[in-house]
């Protein structure tokens, strides 16, 4: 894999319970696994899908209008069974609003095929979730 499409962030504890996670950029995100108003990592995994997706639907969509709404909610229930824990009924659910006019009505014209085209090609996230990809896991020494 070439460097230009290599992504990743480095997880470092940094107390009881607590996580900062680490972009290639110095970007970081404090997290934690519950207590407090942290998010979790099932959090983030939801932020993630609804901002990949979110993104694009952006993207598309502002070129015409500027947002009056633009809000995306990502609901999962956490399952915990035989099969290990797992997050299902994944939804993905958008209340956008643009302004009156000819912008404004090109704007929720594109709309579908944007939030559509996100989901079924461009985000990242959602294909992954989706394709299922296999994870490996290493240990290393310190």
């Amino acid at each position: 894999m070439t460097s230009d499409k290599l992504r990743s962030v480095t997880v470092e504890r940094t107390g009881a319970g607590q996580f900062t996670a680490t972009n290639a950029q110095g970007g970081t995100v404090d997290f934690g696994t519950g207590s407090g108003t942290g998010f979790t990592p099932v959090e983030l995994l939801l932020a993630a899908l609804g901002g990949c997706t979110a993104a694009d639907v952006d993207v598309a969509t502002s070129r015409h209008a500027e947002p009056v709404t633009f809000r995306v909610a990502v609901t999962g229930t956490k399952v915990e069974d035989g099969d290990g824990n797992r997050m299902t009924d994944l939804e993905v659910a958008f209340t956008v609003s643009f302004p009156e006019g000819e912008s404004g009505d090109r704007a929720r014209t594109i709309l579908p095929r944007a939030i559509k085209t996100s989901h079924d090609r461009l985000c990242t996230v959602s294909r992954t979730i989706e394709a299922g990809t296999p994870v490996r896991v290493t240990v290393t020494d310190a």
